[in-house]
């Protein structure tokens, strides 16, 4: 078969044996699944019994169609079992890691079994070997990355020491600060033995129809170009979000037990560029450069980061929140599920450590730290104070308080990896008004529409698209741009039936781990007293099951 878009390769990596399989990939699984997200998730069902142990399961790594091909294509994708959660989980990270993978003729990388002592894998197009990684094991990701890239000639992927420690929460960082953060696959990782992945591609993804191609990429440019809210987020960042969500009263405020902060100002966007010498960083084909750092290189937090780090553990000191994302960053650890922990033990025990300390013992599982990096249900389940930690399905929610944003309160509840914003980004209809502004009070038309979403969400994710682009793009500019790049006729209705097929094989793996419908709902504290109306939201369920 000649395929664009795809590779048509697939290489299994065997650490029990320390064996190197390579397959291609069928034209059905192409089709019917994309990539990424896709494609990661029904190979892992293909894989694994779901009620299986989640730290023995494999560890998927793929590209998509479009990776480093279309505008804002430059992610990756890594699907497993979740150990903080128990469900299907699949982590997309940005940079260049996705588009080398492509380079090196990969769609896929299927990792299983565990290694008896530290490796590392490396991949230089058809090159392939498990290496030592004993003289690694032990550094956290900015030392790991510094010495695999003076070794290697490639772009790198790896864990810090809280993945090698199981932190449920651990994540799998590239090209030094893109975080593959949510759902602990960096503990899944790390129970491999595997280090890091290096990969090193020269090769250069064709298209199928060059003048559809060249049509359909100037099209998205455009509307890129034009976008209001890209053009905010290119000019400060995710931080941009902060004065709108605590404008909103949606902030979260120690723990989500109050929804808005006094003096935003002193984290906002605005006072990150006027106080900060800022450089801007952008992925692989990608414009807008959201991502920034200080002129020494110190990562500027996303706007996630500020919210956990900042109001939701009572903290307005941004060097303080720019201290623990670092640290995160460097241990290999999801910001925003260490960030609402720390809420969750204030909440418990009150400050016991200033943030920093605890954020370093939780990387390193040291004292409270142990306990922290089983996630906050775990934690509080232990304290017996279950009522604290604020999830769904063992995932920590994100920056967005839903008692004042009722779709996304539905698209938290139903989504199949726990507590997550991009399942279905509701928040851009809901507050930014993209593709158009709609009531957020209310669960009326909500489970149609977070339905689709949701459909939208896993194309995206399986094509591999960032995110943001769906602020300025539809289903139809992602269908024409994947039609001229494989040659192979998609409309806006067959990339959502995709979409509704992937997240369909999702439910169906999370419902043979043993989940029903009593798991998609949310904390206590959002129901009542002024929050959520508890039989309108049973009711949309309903709605949003037929």
């Amino acid at each position: 078969m000649n395929m664009h878009g795809w590779t048509g390769k697939i290489t299994t990596i065997d650490l029990d044996q320390g064996i190197i399989r390579r397959a291609r990939l069928s034209e059905d699984l192409a089709r019917g699944f994309l990539g990424g997200r896709g494609l990661g998730a029904v190979l892992l069902y293909s894989m694994v019994d779901p009620a299986a142990d989640a730290l023995s399961a494999p560890l998927i790594l793929a590209a998509g169609p479009l990776t480093g091909i279309a505008p804002m294509s430059g992610r990756h994708s890594f699907v497993t079992k979740s150990p903080l959660t128990g469900t299907i989980v699949d982590s997309s990270g940005g940079g260049f890691f996705g588009s080398e993978l492509k380079r090196a003729g990969l769609d896929a990388l299927i990792i299983t079994g565990e290694s008896d002592a530290p490796v590392y894998i490396r991949i230089d197009d058809d090159d392939m070997s498990i290496d030592d990684a004993s003289s690694l094991w032990g550094t956290n990701v900015r030392e790991a990355t510094e010495l695999l890239t003076a070794e290697h000639d490639g772009r790198v992927a790896c864990i810090g020491r809280a993945g090698e420690r199981g932190v449920r929460f651990a994540s799998i960082m590239n090209d030094r600060v893109h975080a593959s953060g949510r759902g602990g696959i960096g503990a899944v990782m790390g129970q491999k033995y595997l280090k890091a992945i290096v990969l090193r591609g020269t090769g250069r993804p064709g298209v199928a129809d060059e003048e559809g191609f060249r049509d359909a990429r100037e099209e998205i440019l455009r509307l890129l170009r034009a976008n209001p809210a890209l053009k905010s987020l290119s000019t400060y960042g995710t931080p941009s979000l902060v004065s709108l969500i605590n404008y909103f009263k949606l902030m979260p405020v120690r723990n989500f037990r109050d929804v808005r902060i006094a003096d935003v100002e002193s984290i906002s966007g605005e006072y990150i560029r006027e106080n900060y010498s800022l450089k801007r960083h952008s992925c692989h084909r990608c414009s807008v450069a959201c991502k920034r750092s200080t002129r020494e290189l110190i990562e500027i937090p996303e706007y996630e980061t500020i919210a956990m780090f900042g109001p939701d553990c009572d903290n307005d000191d941004f060097d303080k929140i720019t201290d623990a994302n670092r640290i995160c960053n460097d241990y290999g650890m999801d910001t925003i599920s260490c960030g609402s922990t720390i809420a969750c033990h204030q909440e418990i025990c009150g400050e016991t450590h200033e943030l920093t300390e605890l954020v370093s013992m939780i990387g390193e599982r040291e004292g409270i730290g142990g306990e922290l990096g089983m996630g906050s249900r775990a934690y509080s389940e232990v304290r017996n104070a279950g009522e604290a930690s604020i999830h769904s399905k063992g995932m920590e929610l994100p920056g967005y308080d839903p008692r004042g944003l009722l779709g996304q309160a539905l698209a938290y509840a139903t989504s199949n990896r726990g507590g997550c914003h991009t399942r279905a980004y509701m928040v851009a209809p809901e507050i930014i008004g993209k593709p158009k502004l709609i009531d957020r009070r209310t669960l009326i038309g909500k489970p149609g529409l977070v339905s689709i979403f949701q459909n939208l969400s896993a194309a995206m994710d399986s094509l591999v698209m960032c995110r943001f682009s769906s602020f300025a793009l539809s289903a139809e500019e992602y269908s024409d741009m994947l039609s001229a790049v494989t040659g192979v006729s998609y409309t806006s209705e067959d990339l959502l039936r995709t979409g509704e097929r992937i997240w369909n094989l999702e439910r169906v793996f999370n419902l043979r781990a043993g989940f029903t419908r009593a798991d998609d709902t949310l904390p206590d504290r959002f129901f009542g007293n002024g929050g959520i109306n508890r039989d309108e939201f049973k009711r949309a369920l309903d709605e949003y099951y037929r």
